[in-house]
């Protein structure tokens, strides 16, 4: 029976956040969202939800790139087979060539469709997952040193084991003072990543590395502009601390740029990132390749991208436990008819078909735009 796309549906979705959250130098307190349901002709569903970054610019704002998945994407799916997801990965390239974070949107829909009509899990879908549980990686926002060590004791005992450290913006010697409080604040029990979001140049990251080298930092992320990728190769050179890619990698062409300069230990990428969940283990495959671990996440996913973020890990061993999609910490609600927990620092995947998730339609009606 072939399984033909007869329905494409786009929600524009406003989630208020957990309180103001400040991400590369800019303050949100609502993450601006687009959820996406494909049905196919034998009854079939599958979902995806996209959240494009506070800094993001046009044309890849959400407003944007739900426009352009309902008057440009819906009409092209409808008809096309559900279950040849290469041609429909080309099909959405033709269409949104300036816009990837659309194609991600319809590639993962697609995908958690595929799945639902051969009732088999999106793990298995990609080739197998290699683990049933992910870990996740808390993070401490750029705090006075006593708030940021009561905040990594909290995560440290709700069962994280690694957390990320927000500096840049408030000079060096305050980041070492935050560092240094949340080492003391938790011993060897976590592993500390830091995170400049390309708040710094390389040297002054190069005289912050300086200083925080006392505290075993697991890696240090971004801490040069997007563009410099030189910038980034001589912090790993000269800092001593290990330097993780990734404002800088972008798409597929990106990472390998990062590779080819030998500018980073590890690099991180979400499935938005990479144009989706068939892309994404494309770029795994190269930076397992490149020998570089990977960290995978984007900061405030709903629960169908985190989800889905979830389960490409879990066929990789060269993802790095820590995950950083962790949204369904920062927003108040769902879309889905259940929520994720992952309030302990880990998650046990579902063995259900696809995501395991179906979207809830009165939380989509509770928090359309108008709603706010």
């Amino acid at each position: 029976m072939p399984h033909t796309i007869k329905q494409v549906e786009v929600f524009d979705v406003h989630m208020p956040l957990a309180g103001e959250f400040t991400s590369a130098g800019v303050t949100k307190n609502v993450t601006k969202c687009v959820v996406i349901r494909l049905t196919a002709s034998s009854g079939a569903v599958g979902i995806s939800s996209i959240e494009p970054s506070a800094v993001a610019k046009s044309p890849g704002t959400a407003a944007e790139l739900a426009v352009t998945l309902r008057e440009k994407i819906a009409p092209a799916l409808i008809g096309q087979d559900a279950l040849n997801l290469h041609r429909l990965i080309e099909l959405f390239d033709r269409i949104t060539e300036t816009q990837p974070g659309a194609a991600a949107g319809a590639e993962m829909a697609c995908v958690d469709l595929a799945a639902n009509i051969h009732g088999v899990s999106m793990p298995t879908l990609l080739g197998g997952a290699v683990m049933n549980e992910v870990q996740f990686n808390a993070w401490i926002g750029a705090l006075p040193p006593e708030k940021a060590a009561a905040e990594a004791k909290r995560w440290l005992a709700a069962g994280f084991k690694s957390a990320k450290i927000k500096v840049g913006g408030g000079g060096i010697q305050a980041d070492h003072d935050r560092v240094a409080a949340v080492r003391a604040a938790v011993g060897s029990a976590m592993k500390l990543r830091m995170d400049a979001n390309c708040l710094y140049d390389a040297d002054t990251s190069l005289q912050l590395c300086k200083l925080v080298k006392p505290y075993d930092m697991q890696l240090y992320e971004q801490p040069a502009p997007k563009e410099d990728i030189e910038g980034l190769a001589k912090v790993r050179k000269l800092g001593g601390i290990p330097v993780m890619a990734d404002e800088s990698v972008s798409d597929h062409p990106s990472l390998m740029a990062v590779i080819k300069a030998n500018a980073a230990d590890y690099v991180k990428f979400g499935v938005k990132q990479a144009g989706g969940l068939l892309r994404s283990q494309r770029m795994l495959a190269s930076a397992e390749a490149a020998g570089i671990p990977v960290v995978i996440g984007h900061g405030f996913g709903l629960d169908p991208s985190t989800m889905a973020e979830c389960m490409l890990s879990a066929t990789s061993r060269n993802v790095v436990p820590g995950l950083e999609c962790v949204g369904p910490l920062k927003v108040v609600d769902t879309i889905t008819t259940t929520r994720m927990d992952i309030s302990s620092g880990k998650l046990t995947l579902p063995d259900a078909p696809g995501l395991g998730l179906k979207l809830d339609e009165a939380k989509l009606a509770q928090y359309r735009p108008q709603a706010h």
